[in-house]
C-alpha cells in the first residue's frame, strides 16, 4: 500500500513518516513547508489550491494531519478556511482521484471542556474557534464518505494532548518550566489529564489503516490518567532528583498572573511561557476514554514515554526538528 502523508512535515507527520519508513511502506508527504527529515518525500501544496492538491494526490490511503492548530492562529478564520475548505478540497481531490480511504485526525478539543471521562458519544461543545473547525472537518469527510459507503472508508481519530521528543506544546512549556527551575505549582494538581504519547498514537494511525469501509471513530488516549500533581512529581524526580512539585501558588493568585501575562504578552508582542489560557487548561480536569481500539495495544506505556521525552529533551539531548504545536 502506498499512503499520502497530509501535514505531513509536521510533528505528527513526521513522527509517522519516520514509522512508516522503519516498516518500509512507501509514502509521500503533501505540506505547504519542507519537510525537515523528508524533504525528497514532499510536494509542495497548500490544500487550499484544488488544482495543484488533485495532481499531488497519490496511493490508496490518505493519513489527513493538515490543519491550523495553535491557539493563536490570526485572523481567526483561517480555522475554517484551512480546516473545513481545506479538507473539503481534500474530499474533492480523493474523489477526482479514485481514493477511497481517508484516515483523519481530529480532535478531543471538538468536546469542549469536560469534567469526566468522555469517549465517542460526549456531547459536541467545542469551546474554540479550532474545536469547531475539526468537527465541521469531520461532517465534511463524512459526506464524502455517505457518498459510496459501500466502498470508501473514513476513520476519524481524536487524539488528546499528544506529547513526544521535539513537540513544542503545552507538555513541553510545563516540562521546560520545570527544567529551568522556573515552575510554580498553581493550585493542588488533584485535577486529571488524559495524555498521548506520540508513537503510540501513529502506531494507531497505522493500525487503523486495515479497516474497511464505512466510519470508524476513536478518541485515542494512553492510561491510565495523571493528576498534574503525579505529572510535575514525576518530571521534578527526573530531572532534578526532587520529591513533590515544589512551592505552591493558589489558584486565584495563578490565574491573576496568567492576566497579567496576558496584558504583557499584548503590550510587547511576545509570547510569554505562560498565559491565563494555559493556565486554565493547566488547572481543569480533562480526561478521555475510548469505546473500542479494534484489538490495539500501545507499544510504549504512558510512564515510558513520559520518561523517554524527558531523557531525550533535557537529560540527554540530541539534534532533532522541532515544531510549535499549541
Amino acid at each position: 500500500m502506498t499512503y499520502l502523508i497530509t501535514g505531513g512535515s509536521g510533528f505528527i507527520g513526521t513522527h509517522l513518516s519516520l514509522a512508516l519508513q522503519q516498516a518500509g511502506e512507501s509514502f509521500r508527504i503533501v505540506d505547504k513547508a519542507p519537510s525537515q527529515t523528508f524533504p525528497e518525500r514532499v510536494a509542495l501544496v497548500d490544500i487550499l489550491d484544488t488544482d495543484r492538491l488533485a495532481h499531488a494526490l497519490t496511493g490508496e490511503t490518505i493519513f489527513h494531519l493538515a490543519a491550523e492548530h495553535r491557539d493563536d492562529v490570526q485572523p481567526a478564520d483561517l480555522y475554517t478556511r484551512v480546516n473545513v475548505e481545506g479538507t473539503r478540497n481534500l474530499c474533492r481531490a480523493a474523489a477526482l482521484r479514485g481514493i477511497n480511504r481517508i484516515i483523519f485526525t481530529s480532535s478531543v478539543a471538538v468536546y469542549g471542556f469536560v469534567e469526566a471521562a468522555t469517549d465517542e458519544t460526549g456531547a459536541i461543545k467545542p469551546f474554540n474557534a479550532y474545536g469547531r473547525s475539526k468537527y465541521d472537518a469531520e461532517q465534511v469527510l463524512r459526506a464524502w464518505a455517505d457518498e459510496v459507503p459501500l466502498t470508501r472508508s473514513l476513520t476519524i481519530i481524536r487524539p488528546t494532548v499528544v506529547f513526544g521528543a521535539g513537540n513544542r506544546g503545552n507538555v513541553d512549556t510545563l516540562f521546560r518550566q520545570i527544567a529551568l527551575g522556573r515552575f510554580l505549582m498553581v493550585g493542588r494538581g488533584e485535577n486529571r489529564k488524559s495524555l498521548a504519547y506520540i508513537d503510540n498514537l501513529v502506531a494507531f494511525l497505522i493500525h487503523t489503516a486495515q479497516l474497511g469501509p464505512g466510519v470508524h471513530l476513536f478518541n485515542y488516549v494512553d492510561g491510565p490518567d495523571m493528576t498534574m500533581r503525579d505529572l510535575v512529581s514525576l518530571a521534578r524526580k527526573t530531572l532534578h532528583a526532587k520529591s513533590g512539585t515544589g512551592p505552591i501558588v493558589p489558584l486565584v493568585l495563578g490565574m491573576a498572573l496568567g492576566h497579567m501575562a496576558d496584558a504583557l504578552a499584548a503590550i510587547t508582542g511576545r509570547t510569554l511561557p505562560i498565559s491565563a489560557m494555559r493556565l486554565h487548561k493547566f488547572t481543569r480536569t480533562t480526561t478521555f476514554t475510548s469505546h473500542a481500539h479494534h484489538g490495539f495495544i500501545a507499544p510504549v506505556s504512558l510512564h515510558e514515554g513520559l520518561q523517554r521525552t524527558l531523557q531525550t529533551e533535557f537529560l540527554n539531548p540530541q539534534p532533532r526538528p522541532v515544531f510549535q504545536t499549541e
